[in-house]
C-alpha cells in the first residue's frame, strides 16, 4: 500500500460533555488525540469542529479521510428523555396489551404502590390485526386483504411517523408481517416500518414487541441525524466512508443504522470495551476490568479469559432491547455528578449531572450546584491553568464557593474536608459498580487489572483499586479518549439469530445446519452490500442453550467449523461447564435444550500498524503542586506524561498530566512509563 496516499482514519466518540477524537495517520504511523465540547443541540456541528480543528492542528487535509468511526449517543439520548416521533405498534389481535403487562417482576419490592415503567406507545395506538401463526409456524387463521386494509385506514387516521409490526410467532414465519410491510409501503409510504422478524426473530413476545417498537421509534431520529451529519461532511469537503458504530463493537453503514437504530443504544461505550481488549492483549492481562469515567457516567466491562461478553439482552430506562450487545455496566457517576445534601443532612452524589452545559461550576458557564471536578479542583487534583492542555481555564474561586455554600456548611464541615467527602462517596460508588460487575461472574477483584480512562477517572482509579485489593493499575496513554481510540480497532459486524425451540442432540443436526445455512446467506449478502472482499470475511457461530425447564439461557460459541455430531457434543459439553462456573453447579445428565442459533458475520476492515508517537521529552520533567490528600495538605510531584521516557519510575503519591486528563498515584503506589507511554502502576508488593 502506497503510504503516502493512504486514507486517515478517524475514531470519534460523542459523550455527554466532550467530543472525542482518535486519529490515525498511516503516512506517518502515529495516532493523535483531539477534544471539543459536544454540541447536545446538535451533536454534528461539535464532531464537523473536533475535525476541523484537528486538521488544522495536525496538519492534513479534511480531503485525506478515508474512514470516520463514529460513536454515538443519539439512540440512547432519545430513550432516556423520551423524545420519540407518534408512533403504533400493529400485532396479532388480542396481544395488543403486551407492552403493558410486560413481565411479572417487582423492583419496588418495599414500595406500596410501586410504579410501572410506561408503555412507549399507548393502547389507543396499539391496533390489533385477525391473523395467526402456529407456534411452529403455520398459518392457522389467514391474514385477509380486507383486514390489511382497515388497518391501512386506521394508522392513516392515527397521523403516525412510523409503526412497528410485531405479529405472534413471526420470529417463524414472517410471511404476514411482510405482507403488512408491502401494503403499508405501497398505501402510505412516508411512515417508517420495523418489522420484528426482522430487527428481533426471536422468541418471548414482550422483549420482542419491546425491541421492534424502539426500534421503529428511533428510526425517524437517528435517520435525521444522519442526514444532518452526512450534509456538514459534503459541506465541509470530506468524503471519507462513514461508519456507526454498534452496542456489539461492530461497525456499520449509515443505511443499516438508519434501518436498525436499536442496535446504537451502546454505541460510544463499546468503544471502550474495544480499546480494553486491545491493550489486554499488548499487556497479557487475560483478566482485567475497563473502567471509563467521563462527565457524566461510570462504565465498567470486563474481560476475562481474553475476551468480552456479549450479551443477548440489554436494558436501556427499564426498557428490554433484545439485540447483541457488549455488556457494560453504567452509572450516573462522572466529572458532572453533583453532590447534594437534603434537609435531613443526606448526602448524594449523582446520578445527576450538570452535563456539558453548563456543566461544573469550575467551567464557568453558568453552573451553581457542586460537581465531582469541583470538588477535585478544590482538593489541587486538577490544574485550574492546565485543563485541556490549558485550552480552558477553570474557575478555582467558583468551585469553592459552590461547595462551601451547597455542601460543606449544611454539614458543619470545612470546605476540604467536605470536598473529600464527596470524592469518597464517589470512589465507593465506583468500586461498588466494578464489585458487582465481577461478582455476579463469580470473579474475584483481586485477580483482576483495572484499566482506567475517560477524561475523569484516573484521579480515582488508585483509591477505588485499594477499595477492591486490586494491585494492579494501567493507565493509557490519551486515557480522556481511549473510547475513539478503541473505536478505531473496529471491524464491520452484523447479527443474525433465529429461535427453534428443540433437544440439543445429535437428533438436531439436520434442523441446525439448515438455519445455518440460512443465516450464513444472510451474512453474505450483507458483506456483498458493505463491499467486503472475500478473504476478509469472517463468521461466528453460536448457539443459547438451557436446561430443560429454565427459563434462561446461556450464550455459546459453537466448537469447531462443522455442524456434525462432534460439535453438538462439545458445545453442549462447554455449556455444562459454562453454567458451573456461572453458578456453581451443572446437571450433565439432564437434557439440554436449543433456544436460538446465532451468526456473527465479521467484515475486516484494512489497518495498519502505528509506532509509538514521537513526543519530544521536555527539559524540565519535574514541578510541585499543593494537594489535599487523607486529612492534610501535601507537596506533590506533577510530572508531563509527554515528558516520560519509557522505563521512568513514579512514587506515589504523586500527579501525571497530560492535555486531556490528570493521573493521581496515590500513596502505596508506584508506576511505569511503558510502551507508548502507558503507565503501570503497582501496589507495593504487588506484581507487575
Amino acid at each position: 500500500m502506497n503510504r503516502e496516499r493512504a486514507p486517515i482514519r478517524v475514531g470519534i466518540d460523542i459523550g455527554g460533555t466532550f467530543t472525542d477524537l482518535q486519529i490515525h495517520d498511516p503516512r506517518q504511523r502515529i495516532i493523535r488525540s483531539y477534544k471539543v465540547a459536544t454540541t447536545p443541540e446538535d451533536p454534528s456541528i461539535g464532531l464537523i469542529r473536533g475535525l476541523t480543528e484537528a486538521s488544522q492542528r495536525y496538519q492534513f487535509a479534511l480531503q485525506d479521510i478515508g474512514y470516520i468511526l463514529h460513536g454515538t449517543t443519539i439512540a440512547t439520548n432519545a430513550v432516556l428523555e423520551r423524545k420519540f416521533p407518534r408512533g403504533a405498534l400493529v400485532t396479532t389481535a388480542g396481544f395488543e396489551d403486551v407492552l403493558e403487562i410486560g413481565r411479572h417482576s417487582r423492583r419496588e419490592i418495599y414500595s406500596v404502590w410501586p410504579q410501572p415503567a410506561s408503555p412507549l406507545i399507548e393502547r389507543k395506538l396499539r391496533f390489533g390485526v385477525v391473523e395467526r401463526m402456529t407456534a411452529r409456524g403455520e398459518p392457522e387463521i389467514p391474514l385477509t386483504e380486507a383486514e390489511l386494509s382497515d388497518l391501512v385506514e386506521k394508522l392513516r387516521s392515527a397521523d403516525v411517523a412510523t409503526v412497528a409490526v410485531c405479529l405472534l410467532n413471526a420470529y417463524l414465519n414472517p410471511d404476514h408481517e411482510n405482507r403488512v410491510a408491502e401494503r403499508l409501503a405501497r398505501d402510505l409510504p412516508s411512515i417508517a416500518v420495523s418489522l420484528s422478524s426482522e430487527v428481533s426473530p426471536e422468541i418471548r413476545e414482550y422483549e420482542r414487541s419491546n425491541t421492534t417498537v424502539l426500534n421503529a421509534l428511533l428510526i425517524p431520529v437517528v435517520r435525521r441525524y444522519l442526514e444532518r451529519l452526512e450534509g456538514r461532511l459534503r459541506e465541509a469537503g470530506i468524503g471519507g466512508r462513514l461508519l456507526i458504530v454498534q452496542s456489539n463493537g461492530g461497525v456499520c453503514s449509515p443505511e443499516t443504522a438508519a434501518r436498525e437504530p436499536v442496535r446504537l443504544l451502546l454505541s460510544g461505550p463499546s468503544g471502550g470495551a474495544l480499546g480494553a481488549l486491545a491493550l489486554s492483549r499488548e499487556f497479557g492481562a487475560a483478566s482485567l476490568v475497563g473502567v471509563d469515567m467521563g462527565g457524566t457516567s461510570f462504565d465498567v466491562s470486563v474481560v476475562h479469559n481474553d475476551r468480552i461478553e456479549v450479551i443477548t439482552q440489554g436494558e436501556i430506562d427499564r426498557l428490554p432491547v433484545r439485540v447483541p450487545m457488549i455488556e457494560i455496566r453504567t452509572i450516573g457517576a462522572g466529572g458532572g455528578s453533583i453532590a447534594r445534601v437534603d434537609a435531613a443532612k443526606r448526602v448524594t452524589v449523582g446520578p445527576e449531572s450538570a452535563g456539558a452545559n453548563p456543566g461544573p461550576v469550575c467551567y464557568g458557564r453558568g453552573g451553581v450546584e457542586p460537581t465531582v471536578t469541583d470538588a477535585n479542583l478544590v482538593l489541587g487534583r486538577l490544574d485550574a491553568e492546565y485543563f485541556l492542555g490549558g485550552a480552558m481555564l477553570l474557575d478555582l474561586a467558583g468551585a469553592q464557593w459552590a461547595i462551601r455554600e451547597k455542601f460543606a456548611q449544611p454539614l458543619d464541615l470545612p470546605l476540604e474536608p467536605a470536598a473529600n467527602g464527596i470524592i469518597a462517596i464517589t470512589n465507593t460508588s465506583l468500586a461498588a459498580a466494578i464489585r458487582l460487575s465481577l461478582f455476579e461472574k463469580g470473579l474475584d477483584p483481586r485477580d483482576f487489572t483495572i484499566l482506567s480512562f475517560g477524561g475523569a477517572g484516573s484521579i480515582h482509579a488508585c483509591a477505588v483499586a485499594d477499595e477492591l485489593g486490586i494491585k494492579r493499575i494501567i493507565f493509557p496513554a490519551n486515557a480522556s479518549t481511549f473510547s475513539a481510540w478503541g473505536i478505531l480497532h473496529s471491524d464491520i459486524a452484523h447479527d443474525f439469530a433465529r429461535s427453534r425451540v428443540m433437544p440439543f442432540d445429535e437428533m438436531a443436526q439436520s434442523p441446525l445446519q439448515e438455519i445455518v445455512t440460512s443465516l450464513r446467506e444472510q451474512g453474505e449478502s450483507q458483506l456483498t452490500e458493505d463491499a467486503i472482499p472475500e478473504n476478509d470475511r469472517e463468521y461466528r457461530l453460536a448457539v443459547d442453550l438451557r436446561y430443560k425447564g429454565q427459563a434462561f439461557e446461556l450464550t455459546i460459541p459453537w466448537s469447531g467449523d462443522r455442524v456434525d455430531a462432534a460439535a453438538i457434543k462439545a458445545t453442549r459439553d462447554a455449556f455444562h461447564a459454562t453454567h458451573k462456573q456461572r453458578f456453581s453447579y451443572s446437571n450433565p445428565h439432564d437434557i439440554v435444550e436449543l433456544v436460538t442459533v446465532r451468526l456473527t458475520a465479521v467484515g475486516r476492515l484494512a489497518r495498519e500498524s502505528t509506532d509509538e508517537e514521537d513526543v519530544p521529552v521536555s527539559e524540565t520533567a519535574l514541578r510541585h503542586r499543593r494537594v489535599w490528600l487523607g486529612d492534610a495538605w501535601h507537596e506533590l510531584p506533577v510530572w508531563k506524561r509527554d515528558a516520560l521516557r519509557p522505563g521512568t519510575r513514579i512514587d506515589g503519591p504523586a500527579i501525571v498530566e497530560e492535555d486531556y486528563t490528570t493521573v493521581l498515584i496515590g500513596p502505596g503506589w508506584e508506576a511505569t512509563c511503558g510502551p507508548h507511554r502507558h503507565l503501570i502502576a503497582v501496589k507495593n508488593g504487588g506484581a507487575r
